[in-house]
């Protein structure tokens, strides 16, 4: 006997049952970007890996030990892409888009990263992404924050809090580094593995440290917001005072330095207390040099991404239901007369109604049968199409979700009364 085909560890099917919570959040998402006047957009799932070397950062755990990467015929070395920003920025530079005036676009879609899996933490996840590009002041930061937020609204989110610090600008940081690691220097027998390493390579990013045995060091350590550039300074206060005017409620961070090399100024994470480890659902922030480094004009750029698995984790940690305004109808056929009139009117009413789904039975099974499907459908109505019904010209509405009574109907009068009741 054969050994059953399974899928790669870490990248995980989207099954039937949940297809139903996925969809509603890629809709209301991308409904509410577009809403903002963000334009979608796709870039190839693979990339040529220096793209990301350049955006990311040599020094950066994604770079040195996470990235699917592999050599061509020709040399070339191709990456599955493990974030989206770094092929947005590739496409504006290479369409020369920033020069048409500010760009806001959105995407969705699969990112790649070899690790180990846990929960909220895969190697195949998703992301829906936001970039803006031309834009240097604070209020286009303030704007995503607004966005974000009311998507939680829109999802009935709770315990969501949004985190917030400043990195100044790449001269500031400069200095600062220089600070830092004299700092950590001064302390190595107390640092880990990884933050020797890091001490040499990405000292901001000891900040982030988990380790509980580093703790107190940390805290100790120089914070980069009292080593500020006046401009930094200036704009960070001007992105408090755009929250606070929207309520958006916000806490200061000062080891919130986010793991990729490219940002400067603002960044930021909405995070919850509900997902344990990975509490991180949305984070991004500002990399107004990204552009350059990349090889366009300077352009200053800001963006966000949300984990989809992560959020939709949290969906069903807080057991949030999901809200439609489409109603679903159930036909029961349970003849070959009554399977050939059903597909005529499943026609029909998916022509006048907009928001609907139809579930058309094709099994010939019995009518308690196809009941029980209806139900396990979790369909609002039956539309029964029995012989008497068929004889007459007429069709049966049941009403699968309230005591209101059975009806027959016309098919003319049938699709009025769904038409109403949307």
């Amino acid at each position: 006997m054969s050994k059953k085909i399974q899928a790669i560890r870490g990248m995980n099917d989207l099954l039937p049952k949940d297809s139903d919570l996925w969809t509603f959040v890629e809709r209301t998402i991308a409904d509410l970007f577009i809403s903002y006047g963000y334009k979608n957009i796709r870039t190839p799932v693979v990339e040529k890996t220096d793209t990301f070397c350049r955006a990311i950062g040599q020094a950066t755990d994604i770079v040195e030990k996470e990235m699917y990467s592999w050599n061509e015929a020709n040399g070339d070395s191709l990456s599955l892409r493990p974030e989206g920003t770094a092929g947005c920025v590739r496409m504006m530079i290479e369409h020369n888009l920033p020069r048409e005036g500010i760009q806001k676009v959105f995407y969705q879609g699969a990112m790649f990263r070899h690790e180990r899996p846990q929960k909220g933490r895969y190697r195949q996840f998703h992301q829906a992404g936001l970039e803006v590009f031309g834009v240097s002041d604070a209020k286009v930061d303030a704007e995503l924050m607004m966005m974000t937020h009311s998507l939680w609204q829109k999802l009935g989110l709770t315990n969501v809090t949004l985190e917030i610090n400043t990195l100044g600008s790449s001269e500031a940081r400069k200095s600062f580094r220089e600070i830092l690691v004299t700092y950590f220097s001064a302390h190595k027998d107390r640092l880990d593995e990884d933050s020797l390493r890091r001490l040499e390579t990405n000292p901001l990013r000891i900040l982030d440290s988990k380790n509980k045995d580093m703790q107190s060091l940390i805290n100790e350590a120089p914070k980069l917001m009292e080593h500020l550039d006046v401009e930094s300074a200036q704009h960070f206060e001007q992105f408090k005072a755009y929250l606070k005017s929207l309520d958006i409620d916000f806490v200061i961070n000062t080891r919130l330095v986010r793991g990729l090399d490219y940002y400067n100024r603002t960044v930021f994470e909405w995070t919850t207390n509900d997902l344990g480890a990975q509490g991180t659902i949305c984070a991004g922030g500002r990399y107004d040099g990204l552009v350059e480094k990349m090889g366009g004009k300077p352009t200053a750029a800001a963006g966000l991404a949300i984990g989809l698995e992560r959020l939709i984790l949290l969906m069903e940690e807080q057991a949030i239901a999901i809200k439609t305004k489409q109603i679903s109808i159930y036909i029961i056929a349970p003849s070959d007369d009554a399977q050939l009139m059903s597909m005529q009117i499943a026609s029909l009413l998916h022509d006048a109604i907009a928001e609907v789904i139809i579930y058309n039975d094709m099994s010939l099974a019995s009518l308690k049968s196809q009941f029980k499907k209806a139900d396990k459908a979790d369909a609002d109505f039956a539309l029964i199409l029995g012989e008497e019904e068929l004889n007459n010209g007429q069709v049966s509405i049941k009403p699968l979700k309230s005591q209101e009574p059975q009806q027959t109907l016309s098919l003319d009068k049938a699709i009025k009364y769904f038409k109403d009741y949307t």
